[in-house]
């Protein structure tokens, strides 16, 4: 290793160098971390401010994508909100269109959860509560219990009639579930129109059964409008019409029963995509056919069907 040698200006000599300390190279380590460091904070935040990753880029255009669907969130969550308040009025319907009673009415009092709010309630106060309970519950049970009688008396008189009650797809979901009766915007014309049936989607070739004992009473077989369409005429007045069909399985004039597959599903006539146009009507008046699947659905299955069919707001026809 080579020597090295100052120059001592006060003492006007020459002497060789006794080297760098450890606690100077380390000083000099640390500075040079330091600018380094500072450095690449500098660059890494206008680099940041100038240029997006691609992860950035995505997450505005979702951010904005969000914006936007932010209005139609709020006005669905309004329309759910009104869809709950009408299952009353609906299962008001249900009961006097097949059983020609009232539904039993509930008293929001007999939701109160007294456990969740026992913290806060003297011995009175709970004791009170529960006795204001149990008289609504009282008053229910006696409501559902005359109903039911009704009901039963109902049943047992030899002019009832029960109506169409199964579905025409087996195994149908509330997924499956369209537009229902009522005004819907057309998917060819963009505007509202009157609305006569269920949509049911189903893929073509799909099975379509009779949804209750009945005589076929017209067969039409059409590249307009509902297309083929097999209408079947069923005691106490019951009408129940099947459109859109690929094949047609019946022909006028025959008895059928539930177990009676009377054609498939498919695109014959006017529609936007495969799906089974099915109608009930009551002495010529449009029913929802909607009213008559609560018989082959569970309630919470049935409630998803109803808000699916009431919230929907384009036909497929």
């Amino acid at each position: 290793m080579s020597k090295k040698y100052i120059y001592d200006d006060k003492g006007m000599d020459v002497r060789k160098s006794e080297g760098t300390s450890a606690l100077g190279i380390f000083l000099k380590i640390l500075k040079f971390a330091t600018i380094s460091l500072t450095s690449t904070i500098v660059c890494y935040a206008v680099f940041s401010l100038v240029f997006s990753t691609d992860t950035e880029r995505r997450l505005k255009r979702e951010n904005r994508m969000y914006g936007k669907l932010y209005g139609e969130m709020e006005r669905k969550d309004r329309l759910l909100a009104d869809v709950v308040t009408s299952l009353q009025i609906r299962d008001d319907e249900i009961y006097r269109d097949v059983f020609h009673t009232s539904a039993p009415d509930v008293d929001m009092l007999s939701a109160v959860d007294l456990l969740s709010i026992t913290d806060t309630l003297t011995d009175l106060d709970i004791s009170v509560l529960s006795g204001e309970k149990l008289k609504v519950l009282e008053k229910c049970s006696e409501a559902v219990e005359r109903n039911f009688e009704r009901i039963f008396a109902r049943l047992s008189e030899e002019d009832f009639i029960m109506p169409p009650m199964e579905s025409p797809l087996r195994n149908f979901s509330f997924v499956n579930t369209g537009a229902s009766v009522g005004k819907k915007i057309s998917p060819f014309y963009k505007v509202d129109v009157e609305h006569r049936g269920l949509d049911m989607i189903a893929q073509s070739g799909t099975p379509v059964y009779a949804s209750c004992e009945g005589v076929v009473s017209d067969v039409v077989r059409s590249g307009m409008g509902h297309g083929n369409v097999v209408e079947i005429t069923h005691k106490g007045g019951y009408v129940t019409r099947y459109a859109h069909l690929g094949e047609i399985k019946v022909s006028r004039g025959r008895s059928v029963t539930p177990d009676t597959r009377i054609g498939t599903v498919g695109m014959s006539g006017t529609t936007f995509a495969p799906h089974l146009h099915y109608e009930v009507l009551r002495d010529g008046k449009v029913m929802d056919p909607v009213n008559y699947f609560f018989r082959v659905a569970g309630p919470f299955e049935y409630a998803d069907i109803v808000v699916m069919s009431t919230s929907i707001g384009q036909s497929m026809d």
